[in-house]
Parts: C-alpha cells; structure tokens; sequence
C-alpha cells in the first residue's frame, strides 16, 4: 500500500506513488504546460518512462490523464493508495503539523493565499482536484513552514511596528521545511549519534535556496521570512535586499507593485546577474571568461558565506554542515568554495571526498575536521509521505 503525494503548481503537477515503510518510489510523474495546448504528461513506473503530449485544460483534465496513464501502467490506484499527501506551501500561523483535509481546510489554506500568493492557489486547486479523482481516501496537508513554528521570538520578528505587524500576520516564516526536517534526521541517523545533541547548519541549495540552523532537532533560525524571497541568492530570486530599493523603484521607475514582484522573483539572482539560472550553464560561461557569470557566482557564495557564518555564532558550537537539494548536491565548485579558509573555525573540507558524484549520503570533510561536512540527499516526497501515513495511522 502506497501514499499518493502531490505537488501542486501554477501550470505543472508533480505527483509521487510512495511506500512509506520502505521509501520506495513506485511512480512518479509530472504534468506541465497546463492551459496550453502542448501540455504533457510524462509517467515513470518500474524504471520505464512514458509520456503523453495534448491540450491540457486545467489541473482536473491533467491528473485524471496522469491517473488513466497510470492505470495503462498496471497502477490501480483506488487499490493501492492508502492515502493523500499534499505539499502546501504557506501554513501561517494557522497549520503547523500535518492536517486532515476537510472542506473547512481547504478554506484555511485559501485564505492564506494573501501571504503566499504564488503558491497557495495552485496547492489549492491540487487538493480540491485530487479530493475528487481519490474521495475514499483521506488526504493530507503537510506546510512546508511547519518545521520553522519553532523559530525563537527573536528570530521570527521583524523590527517594524507591532500593531501592524500583528494586524497582516507579517512575521519569519521559513521555507522548505520539509526538506530541512529531513535532511537533518537524515544527518543523526546517517552519524548515529542522538539528534537532541546534535548543532546543525542545513543549506538546501537548488533553484530555490535556504539555510537553517537546527539544534537538537528543533529549527532556531533559517533565511526565508514571510516569503520564499528574503535570504539566499536563488536561481531567478533577489534574496536579501534593501526594501529601500522597492520604494525606489516605484518612485524613480514607476515600476508598480506587480512588476517589483516579477523583477525580485523571477527577473533577480542568477538569472538577472548572468542570464542563466542552471549552474551547469553557468560554470561553462565562468570557464568561458564570461564577466557577468563570475560576478553572479562569487556574489552567490558571498551571500552563502555569511549566512554560514551567522548561524555559526548563533548556534554556539557547530557539529555539522550538510548540503542538499540540486546544487548542494551536485556542485562541488560551490561546496568547496562556500567553505573555504574556514580551518580556523574547525572546518576542514577533502577535496577528493568533495569531487566524489554519488546519490548516497557521504562525508566530505578531513578526518581531522572537527566539524562534520556532509552531503545528504533530500527527498521531501518520502518526508510528506512518511508524515502522512504516520497522522492517518495516529
């Protein structure tokens, strides 16, 4: 028996047949393009990939053909899916464990669309069609600022008026918890030493980008805030900057507010540095000569440095440093480089260990390092399948 997870966008569907028990991923897929008329489905099942090209009206038309592809593949799901899991991107301070789905929910997370405007519709549409496509079966939310409920008062406020902060819920949220409460499991398990003992900084660096500081097991400070904006430098994301820099733009540009939004979310980071977003890409321009592509990097990993360096000190004493997501995983250049000259604090990184490619967890640092650097794969389908299974077996 499985768990069903989903993972609702604007225009694309990731969806995950998962058992929780062994982590296996029994199918997977994705439908994108939504609304267009060369939408697609592609399905993995078994090692064998297949996928269908059509119009795809809406998020209902694109998971009921993901269901009949999966039904061709042999996947009855009505006989094997136990239950729902739902990535939701924005709990507020409303949801801050994994919930039951009903009606009264779903209107909940709705109404937190204000605080998440690109993610929250969409997480919602998601639910509502899957509701309908699997209604025997419970289903699930599971917030991705759940993990960050725990963040210390100092940490979650913002220095602004407190009446109108308390007014418009504006306060540090957090990202990708899901991923960052995964991964630093993972790290206790992967070490076998006790997790309530264990400092840990997690940096899940993919096209979106977040640090977290983790002590014994609890989050006490990350660098996304009230949206997935404030932080690190992303793919296509600003990361930290001046909010005076708004208010510029609106006064001097007569940029509205719509358009600061693009500009600082998709239009910023690396792609607004360099052109590119794809570290591939971008490394190629580097060793091409490439000025801009140079720029973009050493201000990536300037910005990476000192978020390392803030929760060092906040954390007291450091046990672990552990990369994830895409680029953490894969971009040695930024490993390497992200911790460089850090001897003196103890960090020590093995450059053959580091150059090593593999999907398994591993040891990246010196034997003599007292800081542990890692590489540990996230896998936040398995999180939201594990977290959904263990609340409808509760």
């Amino acid at each position: 028996m499985s768990i069903l997870v989903v993972n609702s966008g604007s225009s694309s569907v990731k969806f995950q047949l998962v058992d929780p028990g062994s982590g296996e991923s029994v199918a997977s897929g994705l439908v994108e393009r939504i609304g267009e008329s060369d939408g697609r489905v592609e399905l993995d099942h078994r090692g064998e990939s297949v996928e269908r090209t059509q119009h795809i009206a809406d998020h209902g038309a694109g998971l009921a053909l993901a269901f009949e592809m999966l039904s061709d593949a042999g996947v009855a799901l009505e006989s094997v899916v136990t239950a729902v899991g739902h990535r939701v991107v924005h709990g507020g301070t409303v949801f801050y464990r994994p919930t039951i789905i009903d009606d009264a929910v779903v209107q909940q997370i709705s109404d937190l669309s204000n605080l998440a405007p690109l993610h929250n519709p969409p997480n919602v549409l998601g639910i509502e069609v899957a509701r309908k496509q699997l209604p025997n079966v419970p289903h699930v939310a599971v917030f991705d600022t759940a993990f960050f409920h725990s963040l210390p008062d100092a940490a979650a406020t913002y220095a602004i008026d407190a009446t109108v902060a308390a007014e418009h819920d504006i306060r540090r949220y957090g990202f990708h918890g899901t991923s960052h409460h995964y991964v630093s499991d993972q790290v206790a398990q992967f070490l076998e030493r006790d997790l309530e003992h264990l400092n840990q900084i997690v940096l899940h660096l993919g096209n979106g980008a977040s640090a977290s500081a983790v002590a014994g097991g609890k989050a006490v400070d990350t660098s996304m805030g009230l949206t997935p904006l404030e932080g690190l430098v992303m793919g296509t994301r600003s990361g930290d900057i001046d909010p005076g820099v708004i208010m510029h733009l609106r006064r001097s540009a007569n940029m509205s507010v719509d358009d600061i939004d693009a500009l600082l979310n998709r239009r910023s980071g690396l792609i607004g540095l360099s052109g590119v977003n794809d570290f591939r890409q971008l490394q190629q321009r580097i060793d091409d000569g490439d000025a801009a592509a140079r720029l973009a990097y050493d201000v990536y990993i300037h910005r990476l440095r000192k978020y390392i360096g803030a929760y060092m000190i906040g954390l007291g004493r450091l046990d672990v440093i552990t990369f994830t997501a895409g680029v953490g995983e894969n971009a040695a250049a930024v490993r390497a480089d992200a911790l460089a000259n850090l001897e003196g604090f103890g960090i020590e990184i093995d450059a053959d260990r580091n150059s090593l490619r593999s999907k398994k967890a591993r040891v990246i640092s010196t034997d003599s390092s007292t800081v542990t650097v890692l590489v540990v794969p996230t896998n936040e389908e398995l999180a939201i399948a594990r977290a959904t299974d263990d609340l409808v077996r509760s």
